[in-house]
């Protein structure tokens, strides 16, 4: 009886490992659409909408860009694309009236203050030493956010930055009215 007991074992672990490399088999089979892994997978995970990614690993890095004159776009700004843009920010900012803090501080009368305007917000390094010394105009806004930490380094904002001129205008005129 010992002998069959010891053989029941080994074929539990024998079985075991088939199942295992049977299923390993199996997922490759329905992952890659055959049992030939493919040499290039191509990018995977998910883009976010307005985020910028960054450079593939190796990539020569990007040309030094220059600020956009922002004041033709304002011209032609559009305050209801604008409060569409500004969902984008709404994971980490409050807009209302008197409205709270989140991650980062409510922007309700940014456009025309001071950096760091909120007195019940610890702003970053970056930010908080340039509180007197510079307003939100248009143009800031602007160039803060096409690339904050290129903008400002340190800022503790991890937004990746809007890229499109017209789509900051439009952001920036909707901030505007928001007094």
């Amino acid at each position: 009886m010992h002998n069959l007991e010891l053989n029941k074992i080994a074929a539990a672990i024998l079985l075991a490992g088939i199942v295992a490399m049977v299923s390993g088999l199996v997922a490759d089979g329905l992952y890659y659409g055959g049992l030939e892994k493919p040499k290039d997978e191509g990018k995977r995970g998910y883009s976010i909408a307005g985020a910028e990614t960054a450079g593939a690993e190796g990539a020569a890095p990007a040309a030094e860009e220059k600020p956009v004159d922002i004041k033709p776009f304002m011209a032609k700004a559009d305050v209801n694309a604008g409060k569409e843009q500004v969902k984008k920010c709404s994971a980490c900012h409050t807009f209302d009236s008197g409205g709270k803090n989140g991650v980062g501080p409510n922007q309700f009368g940014l456009v025309g203050s001071s950096w760091a305007h909120r007195d019940d917000y610890t702003y970053s390094q970056a930010i908080g030493a340039q509180k007197g010394k510079k307003k939100w105009d248009a143009q800031t806004l602007s160039d803060f956010l096409a690339g904050p930490s290129k903008y400002a380094p340190g800022t503790k904002m991890t937004f990746a930055g809007i890229k499109n001129p017209q789509d900051r205008a439009n952001l920036i005129a909707y901030l505007s009215t928001l007094k």
